[in-house]
Order: C-alpha cells, then structure tokens, then sequence
C-alpha cells in the first residue's frame, strides 16, 4: 500500500510538472479549444484518479496503521436542522435531468471524485454556479451558509474571484471562471440519517457529512493563485493570509531548539503538499516537533493556528471539532520545510490522531508570466485539512451506523 501511495504522489507531481511546462512553453489558448498537451495533462489527471478510487478507502493513517476507537458516534447537541433545510431546498430547485447528475447514494463512491485542479483538465459531477438559475444559486449559497462561518463564506467567495483573475490572466474560459464551482449532495438529507454535500472546483474543494449533530468537514482544500489580484474585476482581492502568517508566526515564537526539531527540510525548492487529491490512503508518519515538547503558551499558539482553518466550519461545530483536537495535542505534531524569515516561502503540516493540515507555497501555474517558472512563491498557496484514520468523507461514523443500522 505504501509503494501505491507514493506511485500515485508520483504521477500527481507529474502531472503538475506537465502543466507548468504547458503554461511556460505554449502560452494561453484563448479559442476555448484543448490543445494536445492539456489532453494529455487531462488524461493523467483522470488515471490518477481512477486509479486512487479502485483502491478500497482506508483512510490518512501512519505506518503503524489505523487507529480505531477515535471518532465515536455521540450527541454534541448542536444542531444540523439549518443545514438540513438548506439542503432540501436547494435540491427542490433542481430540475430531473440535474438531480441525476447532482444526487448520490451516501455511500457512493463519488466522495472520492475530487480534484483542486482547474475544471479543463479534471471533469466535475454535479451542477456548477454557472449553470444555475438564479433561484438555484441562492439555494446553493444558503447552504454553504448554514455549513460555513462568516469567515469560511469570505474565504469560499474570495477564492472563487481568484478563478477571475486566472481568466483574465490566461484568457481561457474552458478552464476558468469565478462560477466554475460544482454541487454534490450525497444521502438524503436528514435529522438523523447519514448525509452529506460537495462543493468542487480549483483550488477549493470542500466534502461536508452529517450524521445526527455531528459534521465533519473533510477533505477540506483551499487555495488559490494569484494571491493578491492586482487588476479586473476583483482587484485587491487577497486570499490566505491568515494560513501564511499564523503558520509563520507560530514557528517564529519557537526557540531555537523546538525550530531544529520541527524543521525536516531547511530547503524549500518544490511542491511539498502530500494529502491533496488522490491521497485518501497515504501513508503519512509523524515527523518535527511533538506536542508535548511545548509550553502551555505555545500549545494555545498551535491551538490558535488550528483554529484558522477548523474556524471555516460554522459555530459551535468549529468549536466541536476543536475539543476534539485539543484533547491530542501532546500528541500533535508540528513540522516545517523551508525557512522562517519574513519573507520567507515555506511548508508546513500540523498532524495528529485526529487532524491532518497541510499549508504549501507551491511553484507558480497559472501566473507563469510573472513568477518564475519552477521556483516555489507566495503568489500561490495550497492548503488542505483531513480526518485521519479513516474518518475523512465522515467514513468512520458511517461505518458505525450501517452497522448499527443496516440499511
């Protein structure tokens, strides 16, 4: 399993290294026609895929295997009847031929379908914001707002305009566009069935389940690029920032020892993200700075920089989920790649028993003309949050119930 974790890394980061090779040698395709390089580019992308999804899901775990036990089925007394009702209100603005391509069974293997690359190279299931009527878009967006906190809302809006400025950067709407974002729901929404809802597009992809008033909001990725939009429609639109800076300074406020130890890679020079798609089953074991390394102080820093990411997640289930973490936080683990300057670009994950966050500074893609070709920059940002040991896609808590409750 750990040889066809890395064999499928591997044919990601080519894949990856083939479309910043398109971008720096063909330049832009403004006929919204495929060239013969983003085929083949489209064609890996779709056997990574196929080949992820034949593997039967085991989850995020260490060498040592899954963990069982961590994630049982418990009341946490809030409650889910907002999202719920958002949910049946968005599906009844759907019309048949849309609710076929948009409806699946809870377990359905379409979970796994998911990709933060662009929509011209990686095929998306669903119904996308630009093909909705009006009436169906305000559906879709009072479902996120039932699911996400104010914080999380401005994050989804903020990175779907950077999809804009990769329009008007690269002038190719097959690829881009700040509506190119596609809507799954899976189950039938419930008080206390297992459910659950996608949202699909680049650099944003977010897997949300409920079952009863638990939620679990993983995968979780966002990203984007350019980071700052400096012109268009939605010039000074900035995304990630908090992800970069609390990460950075949260590494600052280390000593220098506690640095030494969380630092694997003093050299940042390439693409560093592992648990993006694809990666359901990577075998990822811990590594850098161990939580009970730390004083109290620097425990509610760490703390602090989960609570930027799980604060996407509407209150109180951010709150939920923090307990949660915060009950394995001697035994979190904190490492880094790269330097720790001001200026610095840099890698970082964050990974315990119950939680798995990425940050990445990535090598530039679509903004090739004004970033160097090959060289990590802060112009391009990838993060991503799991449940590990099998509780991604809320997997774990269905395992339960189908097992309490066979269906």
């Amino acid at each position: 399993m750990k040889k066809l974790t890395i064999s499928l890394i591997l044919l990601f980061a080519t894949a990856v290294s083939t479309l910043q090779l398109v971008y720096s040698q063909s330049g832009t395709n403004n006929s919204g026609s495929y060239s013969q390089d983003l085929l083949n580019t489209k064609r890996v992308f779709s056997q990574g895929l196929a080949d992820a999804i034949g593997q039967p899901f085991r989850g995020v775990a260490t060498s040592a295997g899954v963990m069982d036990g961590l994630f049982p089925i418990r009341s946490t007394g809030v409650s889910t009847a907002a999202i719920k009702s958002a949910a049946d209100t968005f599906l009844d603005t759907l019309s048949d031929g849309e609710l076929s391509r948009t409806h699946y069974a809870i377990d359905d293997p379409e979970w796994r379908n998911w990709s933060n690359v662009d929509v011209g190279i990686f095929s998306r299931h669903g119904v996308s914001l630009e093909e909705m009527s009006e009436l169906q878009k305000a559906a879709a967006w009072s479902l996120l707002e039932a699911s996400l906190s104010p914080e999380g809302m401005d994050q989804t809006r903020s990175v779907m305009r950077t999809e804009q400025a990769l329009l008007e950067i690269n002038k190719e709407p097959l690829r881009y566009g700040v509506e190119k974002y596609y809507f799954t729901i899976m189950g039938i929404p419930s008080n206390d069935e297992p459910w659950g809802w996608q949202l699909d597009g680049h650099h944003l992809v977010l897997n949300f389940f409920v079952l009863g008033d638990q939620v679990v909001m993983t995968p979780a990725f966002w990203g984007g690029e350019p980071v700052l939009t400096e012109t268009g429609m939605y010039a000074g639109n900035v995304i990630m920032q908090d992800e970069q800076n609390v990460g950075l300074e949260f590494m600052q406020s280390l000593n220098n020892s506690q640095q030494t130890s969380a630092t694997i890679n003093p050299d940042k020079t390439r693409n560093n993200q592992l648990a993006a798609a694809n990666a359901d089953n990577i075998t990822l074991d811990y590594e850098g700075l161990k939580g009970d390394a730390l004083n109290s102080s620097q425990k509610l820093g760490l703390l602090n920089l989960i609570r930027v990411y799980i604060g996407n997640l509407r209150e109180p289930h951010a709150d939920v989920t923090m307990d949660e973490i915060g009950q394995h936080i001697d035994d979190t683990y904190f490492t880094w790649i790269g330097n720790a300057e001001d200026d610095s670009v840099f890698y970082y994950r964050i990974q315990s028993p119950v939680i798995l966050i990425e940050f990445d500074h990535q090598n530039p893609v679509g903004t090739t003309a004004i970033n160097p070709p090959g060289t990590p920059t802060r112009d391009h940002i990838h993060t991503v949050v799991r449940t590990p040991n099998g509780n991604d896609y809320g997997k774990d808590l269905l395992a339960q119930h189908l097992q309490a409750h066979p269906h």
